[in-house]
């Protein structure tokens, strides 16, 4: 099993979670991340870090967020892994409870 990342991220994009990954599994979009379900070792350490709940196991998935299952593995393929905590969009924490934010993910 992996941990999946989803739609509570996006236009948030904190990086709480890369700084405690183990095995640099984050990969960096222009507003979202993802996880590469190829490198997660299904630790949980990311899922207590995360301030908006945006990550879950992939077992755990929400319904309307199974979409994010197939985003996470598509996206890890074409974007960079990101190693370090960077500081979030200044406009975050207006968008951390934000709904339906799927049609402004950025691939």
């Amino acid at each position: 099993m992996t941990y999946v990342v989803t739609e509570s991220c996006i236009r948030c994009k904190y990086t709480d979670c890369v700084d405690v990954c183990p095995v640099d599994c984050f990969r960096e979009g222009p507003n979202f991340l993802v996880i590469d379900p190829d490198e997660c070792i299904d630790c949980t350490l990311c899922v207590a870090e995360c301030p908006v709940e945006a990550i879950f196991a992939e077992d755990d998935v929400p319904a309307d967020q199974e979409p994010f299952k197939a985003i996470n593995a598509e996206l890890a393929k074409k974007w960079k892994p990101i190693i370090e905590r960077k500081p979030a969009p200044p406009d975050a924490d207006d968008w951390k409870d934000v709904a339906a934010k799927l049609k402004y993910l950025e691939r």
